[in-house]
């Protein structure tokens, strides 16, 4: 069995509200709000994406209790990321002590954190280590073109991540590792549409999309998979205590839960005031339910990401 031992996030000091955009682009707060439900973002100024990244784990370890050297594996989850050697996650690792873990960055769009906390729990049910941490992390103003009013207006930078740890037969009913386990992943992607959301190119290359058409496919297509998360986990929707999709767009994330069908569950808003943060995302937002204990701990979680791809990964954690 594996659970989830503790969780951070981290986000940068600077908040860019709708009317600071304004100045930018011809928008209004009015115009962002009805279309995306954001209504501020935190841009990273002088922070890289490993800045945001070891910030956000240095507390999840922290909260752990964990040695840094029982780390096994660390992954980090980004699309933004500028250094290709070292990786963003040895970087991690060297700031934060631990010593021989595996380290490599995992590039699945959006849809990266929820890919590598599948790839992690795979990893210790193997046996080929005991605890990992798992980062989602992004600066995605790096990519934007605030010159582009149809995508500055969307993102934002951040990092959320969660330390992992398996539990031994012998342990596993002390621990509750039944109550805090990792469902089986739900994961694909839809190649042919992959185009719809692009950082194609050059070094520093530029953030766009087919908004439309990510936003149909989105809210027509994904609910089904989510459900079958909720499946494969044994748990009926309305059985959750959380839902927590990637951050792209209220209504989108609305859309996805009235659909999946649990009129119970907190539902993530955290895009109001973080914006999307793409691989950052789903960790960003379920970290501060834990912070504010809005989700009762052991309670199951629906965690369900999906964009650049087109690709998705979903499953039911229980509340750390």
């Amino acid at each position: 069995m594996t659970r989830i031992s503790a969780m951070g996030h981290y986000q940068p000091e600077h908040v860019m509200t709708n009317d600071d955009i304004a100045r930018l682009v011809e928008t209004s707060d009015e115009w962002i709000r009805q279309r995306t439900g954001i209504a501020t973002r935190h841009i990273a100024k002088e922070e890289s994406v490993a800045d945001l990244a070891a910030a956000a784990a240095g507390k999840a370890l922290a909260g752990s209790g964990i040695d840094a050297a029982d780390i096994g594996q660390v992954i980090v989850a980004t699309c933004s990321f500028i250094d290709r050697v070292p990786s963003t996650a040895a970087q991690v690792a060297a700031r934060l002590g631990i010593p021989s873990a595996v380290c490599f960055d995992l590039n699945n769009g959006c849809a990266g954190f929820t890919t590598a906390l599948a790839t992690a729990d795979h990893t210790l049910r193997a046996g080929a280590a005991r605890h990992a941490l798992v980062i989602g992390a992004e600066k995605m103003s790096d990519v934007l073109d605030w010159t582009d009013r149809s995508t500055c207006v969307l993102l934002g930078d951040g990092a959320g991540a969660a330390v992992l740890s398996a539990s031994g037969a012998t342990d596993a009913t002390e621990a509750g590792a039944e109550a805090d386990g990792i469902g089986p992943v739900v994961w694909g992607s839809d190649p042919a549409r992959g185009s719809a959301v692009r950082l194609l190119g050059a070094w520093h290359p530029t953030f766009s999309q087919d908004g439309q058409s990510v936003f149909r496919w989105a809210t027509t297509e994904l609910a089904p998979l989510a459900r079958q998360a909720c499946e494969r986990a044994g748990v009926r929707p309305e059985e959750l205590g959380g839902i927590v999709t990637h951050q792209a767009n209220l209504r989108i994330i609305e859309s996805l839960a009235r659909q999946i069908g649990a009129p119970q569950a907190v539902v993530a808003k955290d895009v109001v005031g973080s914006g999307n943060t793409s691989a950052a995302s789903v960790p960003l937002a379920l970290a501060k339910l834990v912070e504010r204990r809005e989700i009762p701990a052991g309670a199951p979680v629906l965690l369900f990401a999906f964009g650049g791809g087109l690709s998705w990964a979903g499953q039911v954690v229980r509340c750390p």
